[in-house]
């Protein structure tokens, strides 16, 4: 099947609305996000039901095209980005974008796969009910691509990763099969649990279509303190001793270095400096009660007055409006756009024992100094849960120079440190192509002989999504 014999099929199943076949409206989705890879594609085909994208690859099956899944393409790794072969078919979901149910007794809703983020939150919160999952591109970033991903965000430390906020959900394998796993069911023990085959494996498996997701009581309120701490210990001791106060209630613990703050004030308006006054490290925390705020702000008041008579916090603000709590978190959710504003930065998302997180920033810091002199860390990320957004940038390097984005050197030094402190070198953001080489020095080769085993189980002629994760 030609070329063109592949887009008049495409084209008889998702019809003209379906297709974008335009060189300047396809452009958008050969680019990822941080406008590091770059692609070709046949066409990018846009159906609106599961039984459209099924149709859709089985007719890829039978052209032998490659399919790229993609939601809205705000990933870190390149995973949505097609190969410069010109040889795929991009599949967007962004047209099957529905919250088809929810149930606030059972703490369910049944969504779409391009349902936007904020939405399942809005939707969620219209029955006084809370779907957890938050990060920063929550309003353009698609449910389907979380999941496909297991992004992560700022409330892991409480309600887990996305896999663990899935119930059920529906997936079109390789072959143009069906999988209709959409069970609202906490039990379910008739066997292996394969939707978490596909939560994860960034489109190589299948393409997820719609899925149950799980609901929690809705706060009904939330401590915001923005804390100025002595250095990364003392945040660590600070997590501690509010878990002892606090228990579960603690939802998000972000560790921020100075220039990540400088970074922001400098190219986002409308932001100030919640101290007024420069500290080497924060830290942003949220606590959340199901009753009135009253108790869990006496909680974060008496710890953080007892941090500060320890020396472990040097300063603190408290939010007092719901108002002030989005200003703090807008500084956070900033710093990835700010630091891209910034320069070329080699990003590295990364997880450690949180007991081992201070001694990691030495060591990375260190190591980084010696290799490359004069290098800057910025430092952020869900210390709470052991994730590190550890980013660096190196004097003379350059977003527009090809070989510096790709140079692997920066992202070598930082890797092998986290592997010398037995952690991972991709907590949320994912293998995509940035780490597919990557994975292969870090993990061990019966890891790897299980994975590619998988991959050849479900997708024996490696279409779906290729040279991503393996």
């Amino acid at each position: 099947m030609t070329d063109s014999q592949l887009v008049s099929r495409l084209a008889a199943i998702v019809g003209e609305a379906g297709l974008v076949t335009d060189a300047r409206d396809i452009e958008p989705h050969l680019t990822d996000w941080r406008g590091f890879y770059h692609g070709k594609a046949i066409v990018v085909v846009r159906p609106k039901t599961t039984e459209e994208v099924a149709a859709v690859v089985q007719a890829c099956a039978e052209a032998g095209a490659p399919i790229v899944p993609q939601g809205g393409n705000t990933g870190m790794c390149g995973a949505a980005t097609p190969d410069a072969s010109g040889t795929a078919v991009v599949l967007t979901l962004s047209r099957m974008n529905r919250i088809l149910d929810v149930d606030p007794l059972n703490n369910t809703m049944t969504v779409e796969a391009g349902a936007i983020l904020a939405n399942i939150q809005d939707a969620a919160a219209g029955v006084d009910r809370y779907f957890p999952l938050s990060l920063g591109a929550e309003g353009s970033c698609q449910i389907g691509g979380n999941l496909a991903t297991n992004a992560g965000g700022v409330n892991v430390l409480r309600y887990g990763n996305t896999r663990d906020l899935v119930l059920g959900m529906e997936v079109v394998l390789p072959d143009g099969r069906v999988w209709n796993g959409l069970r609202a069911l906490r039990k379910d023990n008739t066997g292996y649990d394969l939707k978490q085959l596909f939560i994860g494996a960034e489109g190589t498996l299948g393409i997820i279509t719609r899925a149950v997701l799980k609901l929690f009581p809705r706060p009904a309120a939330t401590v915001t303190a923005w804390t100025a701490v002595r250095d990364p210990r003392a945040a660590i001791e600070l997590l501690a001793r509010l878990r002892r106060m606090c228990g579960e209630s603690i939802s998000a613990f972000e560790l921020i270095s100075r220039n990540c703050l400088e970074f922001v004030l400098e190219h986002v308006p409308g932001i100030r400096d919640p101290l007024g006054r420069p500290f080497a490290w924060y830290v942003l925390l949220d606590v959340s009660d199901a009753r009135e705020a009253g108790p869990a702000r006496s909680a974060v008041e008496d710890t953080l007055g007892a941090c500060m008579e320890d020396g472990l916090v040097l300063d603190a603000t408290i939010a007092e409006s719901e108002t002030q709590s989005q200003a703090l978190w807008r500084i956070r959710e900033s710093i990835p756009d700010a630091a891209k504003a910034h320069g070329l930065c080699y990003r590295h998302d990364i997880s450690v024992a949180v007991s081992r997180i201070p001694e990691f920033i030495e060591t990375a810091g260190a190591a980084l100094e010696r290799d490359f002199p004069g290098r800057e860390v910025i430092c952020f990320g869900h210390v709470g849960d052991g994730n590190l957004h550890y980013n660096c940038y190196v004097p003379g390097r350059r977003r527009d120079d090809p070989d510096a984005i790709a140079a692997t050197d920066v992202n070598r030094v930082v890797h092998d440190v986290v592997s010398q402190f037995n952690g991972s070198i991709s907590a949320e953001h994912g293998v995509g192509q940035s780490k597919v080489k990557e994975i292969t020095r870090y993990k061990s080769e019966v890891e790897m002989d299980l994975m590619r085993a998988v991959k050849r189980a479900l997708d024996p002629r490696g279409l779906m999504n290729p040279g991503k994760v393996v």
